[in-house]
């Protein structure tokens, strides 16, 4: 940087710490002059970084020839020059003239800074925006996992039950086969087993001879989830809405907002045509898991897609079994359906 400075001017100017810095002084030649540089109270090169020289430039004198120049270089400013100013001064018979220049630190722009942190802060949204869209399954479930013992503090909602199952319940017949695998073994060892789930299931969890529509609503008012099982085949959702327990789960999930439906499908459904109305509207809602397990598998995982989907929509687990439960005789849970199905 280079600064023409004349007498008797005071004057400041914006230095970069650690630039180089030329100052030239005007001064009009006279005899017997003395031109110098101080600073501080000294002569300013005193300091190995700064020197002060009368350059012969050609073109100023043939211009105006009693105009001569005392430039000053420093070869790096440093923050000790921001403290005092610069002096160019000229001495002669007659006295003393000076001039003042102040070095100081420039302005930071802030506007520079604030489109930078805007810009940096909108990539770290947009970045995070979409890891959470691609991996927000898996996060909840971490944070859900590292946070257990704080759920395990958190006033009780009156809730009895994580879920309350609502399934197929057709007499007999293949078509409820592996919804009843699915429900009985596959469910319970999952959910209350691995993960600590508290399920209500009708055939396993009532008693004999209770009345089933008290039985159904006292149990769907208990529970924070409702898990609707649905299957392919078009004679397997038949059972929807034609019976008192289907007819109590659905008022429930399309009049009271406290409980939250989780749709599973065993088997593609192609078409959600001939479903009743009800059953459309939820799936509109909520959405739909598809099952991608094996029936046969003896011992499924937790970890796996399908259950880390059913996990997510699950509440946070408040309570962990005290033991595991066994799956209920699928001989017995037949049996059990069709004197379930009379009364019904």
């Amino acid at each position: 940087m280079k600064e023409h400075l004349s007498e008797g001017i005071t004057d400041y100017l914006n230095v970069v710490s650690g630039s180089r810095l030329l100052l030239d002084c005007n001064f009009t030649v006279g005899k017997n002059q003395y031109p110098y540089w101080s600073w501080n109270g000294s002569y300013a090169d005193i300091d190995p970084n700064i020197a002060w020289f009368t350059p012969q430039i050609p073109n100023l004198t043939k211009t105006n020839p009693s105009t001569e120049i005392c430039r000053l270089n420093v070869s790096k400013v440093q923050s000790k020059h921001y403290l005092y100013p610069f002096i160019c001064s000229v001495k002669n018979g007659a006295g003393e003239v000076s001039a003042y220049i102040a070095l100081i630190p420039p302005v930071p722009d802030y506007k520079i800074y604030l489109i930078a942190g805007f810009i940096t802060l909108t990539l770290v949204i947009t970045f995070s925006m979409i890891i959470y869209k691609f991996f927000k399954v898996e996060i909840v479930l971490l944070y859900r996992d590292s946070c257990h013992p704080y759920f395990l503090k958190k006033v009780s909602d009156g809730k009895l039950y994580d879920a309350y199952i609502l399934y197929p319940k057709n007499s007999g017949e293949g078509s409820t086969y592996t919804s009843d695998i699915f429900v009985f073994k596959i469910l319970p060892e999952v959910l209350e087993n691995q993960c600590g789930y508290n399920l209500f299931i009708y055939g396993r969890d009532d008693l004999v001879g209770e009345d089933a529509i008290m039985v159904t609503n006292e149990n769907i008012m208990k529970s924070r989830r409702l898990i609707i099982v649905l299957m392919g085949e078009s004679s397997s959702y038949n059972w929807l809405g034609n019976t008192s327990e289907q007819q109590i789960a659905m008022y429930n999930a399309l009049v009271h907002d406290g409980i939250k439906i989780i749709m599973v499908e065993l088997e593609k459904i192609k078409s959600y045509e001939h479903m009743p109305e009800s059953i459309k509207y939820l799936k509109q809602k909520y959405g739909v898991i598809r099952w991608s397990g094996d029936f046969m598998e003896e011992t499924p995982s937790a970890k796996t897609k399908f259950w880390k989907c059913i996990r997510y929509h699950m509440p946070a687990q408040q309570h962990w079994s005290s033991s595991p439960r066994e799956p209920l005789a699928l001989d017995s849970v037949l049996n059990y359906k069709k004197k379930e199905h009379t009364a019904l």
